[in-house]
């Protein structure tokens, strides 16, 4: 074995346990968050004060933690709760006696489908009817409601794909803050393009949403933006390690967090509130949000991406001194004088 081949055996070690490592956690992830999904806690709203739309809820919760009631002032309030999103239904006494349940089911129609069964058997051992109302269904071209998750992948994918393509093309971190600005442009100008390519695809092209395509192509500008961002500047301080975490966070960990296969309420403990700021969640809460909620559910995600987005620059911005730093100080290096190489010898 020739000198350079031993030299290269460390650096070619270190790729594949650094590949067997992320292939390990993928299977992981996905397997482990997503093989049983088990609905615990799924959040239905009740106003306080009626007496029977609580009982049934409480009478459920005594039997499995199934549902989690969250209470509200009115019925204004509560139903404000349904169109942000922060609960699945609003269950309520109806005028003759019955109860009402409210569903969205646009958020999630597994965890809808779980609330209606649920409040349905319930109802039926309290001998009340039960009416049901989807207030926010989804499409009909998007019945399990995972578009907006699979546009989002698709957005995620295509920003740290860009951020990686440009790193090995032109070093992980570029050479001067100038050609730092370029990146930046870059990649925003990239987030713009692919932003509107995918709002033209599940609009125009498969005619999933003939609606709020500007702002499906807004927020898959900022998500992609956002990946890329982050991309870049863990690249540029890490190198090529950088890459395997980016892809930990961004996939591995990131799409079965997201919240888009299952609801979150569906994943294990330590899944639960990913989504709330990896940006594959957030994404995909932003797409929901534009496409069939009310806008005012949208300030948190817009707000995470834009947080993101800005690390991701002051990590590219800061890398870049600091790589080039690095690089003067390995070429003035003193290397060996004749004398040593003569001992050497």
């Amino acid at each position: 074995m020739d000198q350079e081949m031993r030299d290269g055996l460390p650096r070619t070690a270190a790729l594949l346990l650094g590949t067997l490592v992320l292939a390990t956690a993928f299977i992981t992830a996905y397997v482990g968050a997503l093989h049983r999904p088990r609905p615990r806690d799924v959040p239905v709203g009740v106003v306080r004060g009626d007496q029977k739309a609580q009982a049934v809820l409480v009478a459920v919760r005594n039997q499995s933690d199934t549902l989690d009631a969250v209470e509200y002032a009115d019925p204004r309030a509560a139903d404000d709760g349904l169109l942000t999103r922060k609960v699945y239904g609003v269950l309520a006494t109806g005028a003759e006696g019955g109860l009402v349940l409210t569903t969205a089911s646009a958020a999630a129609p597994a965890a809808t489908d779980v609330v209606v069964r649920v409040l349905d058997t319930a109802a039926r051992q309290a001998e009340m009817p039960l009416r049901v109302t989807d207030e926010v269904p989804v499409a009909a071209t998007d019945p399990r409601g995972l578009v907006p998750f699979y546009l989002a992948v698709g957005y995620v994918l295509g920003g740290y794909l860009a951020a990686t393509v440009l790193g090995l093309g032109n070093g992980t971190a570029p050479r001067s803050l100038r050609r730092a600005g370029l990146r930046i442009a870059a990649l925003a100008g990239y987030s713009l393009v692919l932003g509107a390519a995918g709002a033209i695809v599940v609009g125009p092209v498969l005619d999933v949403w003939d609606h709020d395509l500007v702002g499906v192509a807004a927020s898959g500008t900022l998500a992609v933006l956002a990946a890329a961002m982050i991309a870049s500047a863990v690249q540029g301080w890490l190198g090529l390690f950088g890459t395997g975490l980016v892809i930990l966070l961004l996939v591995v960990l990131g799409n079965p967090g997201s919240g888009g296969i299952y609801a979150p309420e569906f994943l294990p403990t330590w899944l639960r509130g990913m989504h709330r700021w990896n940006v594959p969640g957030l994404a995909t809460d932003l797409l929901k949000s534009v496409v069939y909620f009310d806008r005012r559910s949208t300030g948190w995600p817009i707000a995470g991406l834009t947080i993101w987005t800005a690390l991701g620059v002051a990590g590219v911005l800061s890398a870049t001194p600091f790589q080039a730093r690095r690089r003067a100080g390995r070429r003035t290096a003193p290397g060996p004088t004749s004398e040593d190489a003569r001992r050497a010898g």
